[in-house]
């Protein structure tokens, strides 16, 4: 604040406060990533054990969304089982029958 006072100036010197930022323990935590692995390791699962090709992509593509919204700090081991398992997924289902996919509708 300015060390003139204005007499027009509107506001009270003692209705100002300095923000203190509220403790918390850490940043908010977004689920997204965990969801998008676990979603990704069950549709490999069916991929693999029925071999359905659309699981298996729908595995990659939940793999690599848990992948793009997951932080630095979190477990790099699940994420990259998740990919590993999803990847494997698509590769055994198109070992085992290479015909193109046909869609599921």
């Amino acid at each position: 604040m300015s060390s003139v006072n204005n007499t027009n100036d509107p506001r009270r010197e003692n209705k100002i406060h300095r923000y203190k930022a509220s403790p918390s323990s850490g940043p908010m935590d977004d689920p997204t990533p965990d969801y998008m692995n676990l979603l990704g390791m069950v549709f490999s699962m069916c991929g693999l054990m029925m071999k359905l090709k659309w699981c298996a992509w729908v595995a990659v593509y939940c793999s690599f969304i848990g992948f793009a919204n997951s932080r630095s700090s979190e477990d790099t081991k699940q994420i990259l089982s998740s990919f590993m398992l999803s990847i494997s997924a698509v590769v055994m289902s198109y070992l085992q029958n290479p015909q193109p996919m046909t869609p599921p509708w």
